[in-house]
């Protein structure tokens, strides 16, 4: 399996690449995009099984990525990685299809339970 970690962050990327081998999913490929355009071409180039993105990202943030994917007709699942995790920002999260927002600071286990059904 492959998975695209989208922030802008370059330590944020990190700690959730390490979260996702504390949370058991260690074998597989991890690709890392910088920013939702970033994410967009590397959705094309990469065909990754998910990906977990950040929602505030300059030059495409992580709602658009998600709407752009869609448009393309890509259903690729996609969740969100964020510091946010307000009623709303879920609720526009699932209207645009995306599988689980998980807020951060978070655990290995909240990425357990939302990739579990994802990915095993």
């Amino acid at each position: 399996m492959k998975i695209l970690v989208a922030d802008d962050s370059r330590v944020m990327r990190q700690i959730v690449i390490r979260t996702l081998r504390q949370a058991g999913y260690a074998g597989h490929d991890i690709v890392e995009a910088e920013n939702g355009r970033d994410a967009l071409e590397k959705v094309r180039s990469e065909a990754p099984d998910l990906v977990l993105s950040d929602w505030n990202m300059p030059e495409m943030n992580g709602i658009d990525l998600l709407a752009a994917l869609r448009a393309a007709g890509s259903a690729v699942p996609f969740g969100f990685v964020t510091s946010e995790g307000s009623p709303d920002m879920r609720a526009r999260a699932e209207a645009g299809g995306a599988l689980f927002l998980i807020a951060k600071p978070f655990t290995p286990e909240a990425f357990d339970e939302a990739l579990a059904p994802v990915l095993r």
